[in-house]
């Protein structure tokens, strides 16, 4: 049983938390702020902790890299979401990234079907900070002419496989930057060009 305590009110928190996924969904590259909960793992971010508290359930496996596997992370996921650990990262419906720098390809990380796109893996990176109006250039639906995002944590070479990624659109996976207590979204149409 985890001793870390989840969302301070879970009804009102896990709203206000998705209804800041969707908006940072809508607007790639905007940084959207979310509520924190009481308690987050060490390895977890509040950011990531409170999108899985939120979205992740007893349906949605959730694979976690090194960095992000500790047992006081699993543990807390499985007491407060229940769902089940993914061995690998193309059996995960979502999946957390700790270490960006040895972050797996994008491509191993189930990009749905052609009749079912929807049904492809949410891949949560976690970074050291977000910053608008420099770095990455970013276009795409939901962005009014170009959004410039720097995450800073980010290898030089994740921007190339998110390009490659938004090439198999309708399929792909959709990526989320999270630090400390925020969020950026980067859905598989976003088109990004390295600064």
């Amino acid at each position: 049983m985890s001793a870390l305590a989840g969302l301070a009110d879970p009804v009102l928190d896990s709203q206000r938390i998705f209804r800041g996924v969707l908006d940072a969904m809508a607007h790639p590259g905007r940084i959207v702020d979310l509520p924190e909960p009481r308690q987050s793992p060490a390895a977890l971010c509040p950011a990531t902790t409170s999108i899985c508290l939120t979205l992740v359930d007893l349906d949605t496996p959730i694979w976690l890299d090194a960095g992000a596997r500790t047992p006081e992370a699993i543990d807390y996921l499985r007491f407060h979401c229940g769902c089940p650990v993914a061995t690998e990262p193309g059996a995960a419906r979502f999946a957390v990234v700790g270490e960006p720098w040895r972050m797996p390809a994008l491509d191993l990380f189930d990009a749905g079907t052609d009749e079912y796109p929807d049904r492809s893996a949410t891949v949560i990176v976690q970074v050291e900070s977000l910053v608008g109006g420099g770095g990455a250039r970013l276009t795409g639906p939901g962005i009014d002419g170009e959004a410039r995002l720097e995450a800073v944590g980010l290898p030089a070479s994740f921007w190339d496989a998110l390009e490659r990624n938004g090439g198999r659109f309708p399929r792909g996976v959709d990526v989320i930057l999270a630090a400390r207590h925020a969020i950026t979204a980067l859905p598989r149409s976003t088109r990004a060009r390295a600064h």
